[in-house]
C-alpha cells in the first residue's frame, strides 16, 4: 500500500471530530419536546442544573435530547464501521453489519420476549433489550460453527451461511407475529422499524463496554485489511494471518452491531450509504476509511434522528395543518435518506 500522508490523515481525522463535536453541542437545542427550547437557552441552563428541580430548559436539552443524540452517533458509529469492515472482509459491496443476520436474530429474540411477555429486568436492562443480544448472539455463534474443523468456509461461503440464516429468521418473525395478538402485534410492528426513542443516560451508556473494545479492534485491524484486499496468499505471504483476522473481524463488527440491534432495533442503509460515500471522499484504505466511516455514521444517524423528531413538525408548518409532534421510526428515515443517496453513488460509478 501507498505510504500515509500523515497531516492529511490528520486533517482528515479533525473534519470528522469537529462534525461530531458540533453535532452534541446542538443537540441539546434540537428536537420534538418543545420548540421554544434553543440551542442558547438549553445551554444557558447548564449553570442552574444543580437545581432542585432542574429548570425546564436543562431537563429537556440534557436528560431527554443529549443522550438520545448519543445513542444515535453510538450506533452510527457501530453500524458504519460494521459495515466498512464487511465490505472489506467479503469484497462485497453489498454487505452490511446485518449480512450474517445479526438483525434477524436479534429481531427474533425480542419478538419472542413480546409475544411470551416476559418482562424481567437484570442489571436495570429489559427483557426484550437481553433477548435481542442474545438471539443475535446465538445466530453468530452458528455461524461461526461452520468455521471450525478442517476446512473452514470461505468468505461467500460464511457470507451465504449468514443470508440463510437470516432468512430462516425472517420466517420465524412472521410465525411469531401471525401468532400474536393485536396489542403484541403492533409493538412488534414498532420493535422492527428501529427506534432511538430511549430516555435517560442509561441505555446509551449501557452497551459502550462492550462496544468500545470492538470499535479498538477493527481499526487496529486497518493495516491487516489493506494486504487482506490485494488476496489471501499476498497478506499471508506478508506476515497477515488472514484466518485471525476473519475470526477478529467478524467476532468484533457482529458484537458492536448485536448491541445496537439489542437496544435500538434493525436500523438499515447506514451500514450500506455511509461505507461507499466516505471511500468516495477519502479513499479505499482502511487506515482513514475506518475511522472517518464510523464518525460519519455517527453524525449520518443523529441527522436522521433529528429529522425524524422534525419531520411532521416541518410537514405541519408548510401545510398550515397541525400534524402533532410524533417521531417517526428512525429506520423509515434512514431509508428515505439513503436509497437516494445510494443510488446516485450507484450511478456515478457506472458512468
Amino acid at each position: 500500500m501507498t505510504p500515509l500522508n500523515r497531516r492529511k490523515y490528520l486533517e482528515l481525522l479533525g473534519i470528522g471530530a469537529v462534525l461530531l463535536l458540533a453535532v452534541i453541542v446542538i443537540s441539546p437545542g434540537i428536537g420534538s419536546q418543545s420548540s421554544s427550547v434553543g440551542v442558547i437557552e438549553a445551554w444557558g441552563a447548564v449553570g442552574r442544573g444543580a437545581e432542585s428541580p432542574p429548570p425546564v430548559e436543562y431537563q429537556i436539552g440534557f436528560r431527554l435530547r443529549l443522550p438520545r443524540t448519543l445513542l444515535a452517533i453510538e450506533a452510527g458509529i457501530s453500524l458504519a464501521l460494521a459495515g466498512a469492515i464487511f465490505q472489506t472482509l467479503f469484497r462485497n459491496a453489498l454487505a452490511t453489519p446485518y449480512t450474517l443476520g445479526i438483525a434477524s436474530g436479534g429481531s427474533l429474540g425480542a419478538l419472542l420476549a413480546i409475544r411470551f411477555g416476559l418482562a424481567f429486568t437484570f442489571i436495570k436492562i429489559s427483557s426484550v433489550t437481553w433477548m435481542a443480544f442474545l438471539g443475535s448472539m446465538a445466530v453468530i455463534g452458528i455461524v461461526l460453527l461452520f468455521t471450525r474443523g478442517t476446512r473452514r468456509l470461505t468468505t461467500n461461503e460464511l457470507l451465504l451461511a449468514g443470508v440463510t440464516l437470516g432468512m430462516f429468521c425472517s420466517a420465524m418473525m412472521m410465525l411469531v407475529t401471525s401468532l400474536s395478538s393485536v396489542r403484541q402485534t403492533f409493538e412488534i410492528i414498532r420493535w422492527m422499524m428501529g427506534s432511538l426513542d430511549t430516555i435517560g443516560n442509561l441505555q446509551w451508556t449501557s452497551n459502550l463496554p462492550l462496544m468500545i473494545p470492538c470499535w479498538i479492534i477493527l481499526i487496529l485491524s486497518a493495516r491487516a485489511l489493506n494486504q487482506y484486499v490485494l488476496g489471501d496468499e499476498l497478506a499471508q505471504a506478508r506476515g497477515v494471518n488472514v484466518v485471525r483476522l476473519q475470526f477478529l473481524c467478524v467476532i468484533a463488527a457482529s458484537l458492536a452491531t448485536a448491541c445496537v440491534v439489542a437496544i435500538c432495533g434493525p436500523i438499515g442503509f447506514v451500514g450500506l450509504v455511509v461505507p461507499h460515500t466516505t471511500a468516495l471522499i477519502v479513499g479505499r484504505d482502511c487506515r482513514v476509511l475506518l475511522p472517518m466511516s464510523a464518525m460519519l455514521g455517527g453524525v449520518f444517524l443523529a441527522v436522521c434522528d433529528w429529522i425524524a423528531q422534525l419531520a411532521l413538525v416541518w410537514a405541519g408548518a408548510v401545510s398550515g395543518t397541525y400534524m402533532g409532534h410524533a417521531v417517526l421510526p428512525i429506520g423509515v428515515i434512514t431509508a428515505i435518506v439513503g436509497v437516494p443517496i445510494f443510488l446516485v453513488l450507484l450511478h456515478k460509478r457506472a458512468l
